[in-house]
């Protein structure tokens, strides 16, 4: 989402990306504070079994362990991995996330805004979305599977995803078993709502291929690899309709890099043919955008 600003003015992006990871990590912790903790619900990932473990203690062992104090914990050993092997920068900065929101939920008041449970669901679903699409997309996390998610996906070619969905619905179970099922049941709201707004707002992982008839093939291919750093395979066949030869550029995109690349086309040749297609699986070489 803010690629080309990182790219047209790098230093005003460091200062920008420093407000965006202060800010979430406020909008983050107050969401946990005042929508799932007060609600009683368990977010997915580490948030969610930090607020399980702590409802545990004060529920069975009648003890108040801080929210930070599990949170910070959880995420000790996914924080070595992501600084080994993702990315030193992309963890320092998950680490400032991770640190002011377990802070914050601890500090700030609760609020009720509604007794309405379904609404809670919703609405802190998609608070809590926001919130993580706006880590994401400035090349940080609120940490947890995030780490371990990138991790497989890069370091291992593992799609993290079930491994991920399993440990929440085990989390789930527990928390429905414990404290009612109910709650697990709206979590499990709140947890879908989160999800949608993620996948609407971060597309780094998102990938589409590009089909462009041209007359002009080699500039915009020069285009294409000039912002997005991937290559294109070009074919050339005769257009049925009037018979000519034509070229058709065939290339696999970051989904976030089209947005600024089809206009660009356009300024090359305004008669160009493009058909855009989501791509649902990809196996081999691909460029990926670095986190660092």
């Amino acid at each position: 989402m803010f690629q080309s600003l990182e790219l047209k003015h790098p230093r005003f992006y460091q200062a920008f990306r420093l407000f965006i990871v202060v800010f979430t990590s406020i909008l983050y912790a107050w969401n946990l504070r005042c929508f799932a903790k007060t609600a009683g619900l368990f977010p997915s990932g580490f948030s969610g079994a930090s607020l399980l473990l702590q409802n545990i203690g004060i529920k069975f062992l009648h003890i108040s362990v801080p929210f930070a104090v599990f949170n910070i914990g959880l995420n000790l050993f996914p924080t070595y991995i992501s600084y080994k092997y993702i990315g030193k920068r992309f963890t320092l900065y998950s680490i400032i996330v991770i640190l002011l929101s377990s802070i914050f939920v601890d500090i700030l008041p609760s609020y009720v805004f509604t007794d309405d449970i379904m609404l809670v669901s919703l609405f802190g679903g998609l608070i809590n979305g926001l919130a993580i699409s706006l880590c994401l997309n400035v090349g940080t996390s609120t940490g947890g599977t995030d780490f371990i998610s990138i991790f497989l996906s890069h370091q291992k070619g593992i799609d993290a995803w079930n491994y991920i969905l399993l440990g929440n619905i085990v989390m789930l179970i527990a928390a429905g078993a414990l404290f009612g099922w109910s709650k697990a049941l709206y979590s499990i709201i709140y947890q879908f709502c989160s999800t949608q707004v993620i996948q609407l707002l971060y597309k780094r992982y998102k990938k589409e291929t590009l089909f462009i008839i041209s007359d002009k093939s080699n500039e915009i291919y020069h285009a294409i690899k000039d912002l997005t750093n991937h290559d294109a395979t070009l074919f050339t066949g005769i257009g049925c309709y009037e018979e000519k030869e034509k070229t058709l550029i065939y290339s696999v995109i970051n989904a976030e890099a089209k947005r600024e690349l089809i206009p660009m086309i356009r300024g090359i040749d305004e008669h160009a043919f493009i058909n855009v297609v989501k791509t649902e699986e990809l196996d081999g070489r691909f460029h990926d955008i670095p986190h660092d």
